[in-house]
């Protein structure tokens, strides 16, 4: 069987990805389609809004095969470490092919973008690496790096991607990734349809943005304003974890015990999480001595050195207890995690058992990792946040990988 590769975090499952399964097993004449999924938090460095096996569901009910978990170390990092990983997985699931989703749609003007970077890699590492310490923020510091080594020299329009846009951006370090693995699978892409990454729903369309439709429902309380945004199943999905939980997760509802670890821990301890530096944990415990909510803490320490995605992972890494010496332990992928499959996903485990690179891992409790009991440790502090009185505690020891 011929499968294909996708990387998700379906916070929620929409149209738009309905789409992207669809059209990346029809482009890549594939038999399956393979997910690769982010696990309770997300690279944007917040909670997801339902957790890791109920967007698992959605995605078998809506033409994913099998769903493995990105692991968090992966998940909740910048854009190169986040796409390493994800195409290590990938790689290691024998998958065919891989298909991202992008605003400029074609593949070629993304292998002309490698060729001429890897061209002049020195010079674009020394750029990036300059703007940084002077303060610009990454994603910054890569355009303006990026831009120096691309600009036509006949004024004619340029033939690579524009690397200012967020999915491009990704896009471009999946195919990075694999080229530094020396992956055989075949990269594909398909352009973004209908909204932008960041743009509000519009009741014209029934392709949205997952940031869009997560928007709207906060700002209305409301899941029928989202209902066609989604296929029927997952609204169902949304519609029970409502039911059961009284809410969806976010920052705000998870800051009361974000802002409980800060004060405890002090400074002195915050400098030891992943990610913080440069005396910003001083920052962080004094807003949480004066913020109430989530945004007004950020309003205290946002500023143009950080981005407030940047300040989000901080913050995740935080709640999560996640420090640089875990990090240093974690660095790469080690197992599959199976978090789902279809009939024809797991006929695809059995026909692929004796080439697949990793150990699929079914139960935690079947195997021993330090990325595996930190995922279990993360499960549940997610459901404390999202319910501190009766979380549901133990779920990735106890539940078995989901079957459609």
């Amino acid at each position: 069987m011929k499968a294909v590769g996708i990387v998700v975090e379906y916070n929620p499952f929409h149209n738009g990805h309905l789409y992207h399964a669809a059209a990346a097993k029809a482009q890549t004449e594939s038999d399956l389609v393979i997910a690769v999924m982010s696990g309770n938090f997300l690279q944007r460095g917040e909670p997801a809004l339902v957790d890791k096996w109920t967007r698992t569901s959605m995605a078998l009910e809506n033409g994913v095969d099998l769903v493995f978990e990105l692991p968090y170390a992966s998940a909740t990092s910048n854009a190169p470490a986040f796409a390493a990983s994800a195409i290590q997985l990938l790689d290691a699931a024998q998958c065919d092919s891989y298909c991202f989703g992008s605003e400029d749609g074609s593949i070629t003007s993304f292998i002309e973008t490698l060729n001429r970077i890897s061209t002049y890699q020195a010079d674009y590492d020394d750029a990036i690496r300059s703007s940084v310490q002077k303060g610009v923020s990454y994603p910054q510091a890569l355009n303006e790096a990026y831009s120096s080594i691309t600009q036509p020299a006949d004024g004619n329009p340029s033939k690579f991607v524009d690397l200012s846009l967020p999915n491009n951006i990704l896009g471009f370090h999946y195919m990075e990734s694999a080229a530094a693995l020396k992956s055989t699978m075949t990269p594909a892409t398909l352009p973004r349809l209908g909204a932008g990454y960041h743009d509000d729903v519009s009741p014209d369309t029934k392709i949205a943005s997952a940031t869009g439709i997560r928007k709207e429902f906060f700002t209305t309380q409301n899941t029928e304003h989202i209902r066609q945004y989604v296929p029927n199943r997952t609204f169902h999905e949304l519609e029970h974890w409502l039911e059961q939980r009284g809410n969806f997760g976010s920052w705000e509802r998870f800051y009361p015990q974000l802002r409980f670890q800060i004060l405890r821990d002090g400074p002195e301890r915050l400098a030891r999480i992943a990610d913080v530096k440069e005396g910003i944990e001083n920052l962080f415990y004094k807003a949480a001595k004066q913020a109430e909510s989530f945004q007004h803490f950020m309003s205290i320490v946002k500023s143009k050195r950080y981005t407030w995605t940047r300040i989000q992972r901080m913050l995740t890494h935080i709640y999560t207890g996640f420090t640089y010496e875990k990090r240093n332990v974690m660095q790469n992928p080690d197992h599959l995690r199976l978090l789902g499959m279809t009939p024809l996903g797991q006929a695809y485990l059995k026909e692929k058992k004796e080439e697949v690179k990793l150990p699929v891992v079914s139960r935690l409790a079947n195997f021993e990792s330090a990325s595996a009991a930190f995922s279990a440790t993360v499960s549940d502090l997610y459901a404390l946040g999202i319910d501190p009185l009766t979380p549901s505690l133990g779920l990735d020891f106890r539940t078995p990988p989901i079957r459609l």
